[in-house]
């Protein structure tokens, strides 16, 4: 699943490390998540879409298998 975290991240003038603050996790799981190594928990991905002024369905691109 591809996201925009760090394109709107970039846009408000956040750091990962601001960002994982106000999440209340540590940057290494910002920088995951941006990397699309990790899938963040629901709780997660609506914190962040919070912070960055966003819904979660627009936060994340869901790209279905064909």
């Amino acid at each position: 699943m591809d996201n925009r975290i760090k394109e709107l991240r970039i846009n408000k003038g956040l750091t990962q490390g601001s960002l994982a603050y106000e999440c209340d996790v540590v940057r290494q799981t910002i920088n995951a998540i941006e990397n699309n190594k990790y899938d963040p928990t629901l709780e997660l991905a609506f914190k962040i879409a919070r912070i960055l002024q966003t819904k979660v369905d627009e936060l994340f691109i869901y790209d279905s298998p064909r």
